[in-house]
């Protein structure tokens, strides 16, 4: 079903997801969980598998990939060596997806942030690295708050800090994560189909969906009508 793009022409805030979404991690977090699991003896998982698994925050992908039924010691012992693997490696093939820098480059104007599950410190670096970060006012992540998404803690201070109404702010992921995110904040939602969380958006349908990042401007703008996925 179509909407009119118009629906959007209030739009003065855009938050974004970060993994899945701006860039395209799932190599890098893949190989960091399969030398996790190989240094407690565990054989490694297929990358779609673990993929599966992300999008909750570091704890989650860290106890999924190990299975129910392990040790809290080893839990503890395993997510610290995950963390301090994936900070040395977590730039060896991460970029950023097809589209994306033109799509931020026409947004600017407006204004932008990133919120991610993942550790700030980490999105911040991988940001800075692949020159994205100059794009957003803010960039918070799963430890920035006392909860993490799909709670709305993170999308609501940044409405706060933008001085945004509800229908001004727009969430834009590619999981049922950020839709639920958004829909806990009270806005409107559009899910990238691109990322490897978009399978789950069939669990929480976006308001709009998009196959390229370089549609959202045109979809802000009425240049171009958007897919309701509703």
């Amino acid at each position: 079903m179509s909407a009119p793009a118009s629906d959007l022409s209030r739009v003065r805030l855009l938050i974004f997801d970060l993994d899945g979404t701006l860039i395209d991690s799932k190599l890098d977090l893949a190989l960091s969980v399969n030398a996790m699991r190989e240094q407690l003896g565990l054989g490694g998982l297929p990358h779609d598998v673990i993929a599966t698994y992300v999008g909750q925050g570091v704890e989650k992908l860290v106890q999924r990939s190990l299975g129910e039924g392990t040790k809290e010691e080893s839990l503890v012992k395993s997510l610290a060596f995950f963390r301090e693997h994936y900070r040395q490696h977590m730039l060896d093939n991460t970029k950023t997806y097809p589209g994306v820098r033109e799509a931020l480059e026409e947004l600017r104007g407006r204004g932008m942030a990133v919120l991610s599950n993942k550790p700030v410190k980490h999105s911040r670096e991988i940001l800075s690295a692949l020159g994205l970060a100059h794009y957003f006012s803010a960039v918070y992540g799963g430890n920035s708050f006392a909860q993490k998404k799909p709670d709305p803690v993170g999308a609501l201070a940044l409405m706060r800090e933008n001085h945004a109404s509800l229908e001004e702010t727009l969430m834009i992921g590619d999981s049922e994560t950020d839709v639920l995110t958004g829909r806990n904040a009270g806005v409107r939602t559009c899910g990238v189909t691109y990322g490897f969380g978009a399978p789950t958006l069939q669990n929480a349908p976006p308001d709009w969906t998009i196959d390229d990042l370089r549609e959202l401007p045109g979809l802000l703008n009425g240049r171009r009508t958007g897919k309701r996925a509703k």
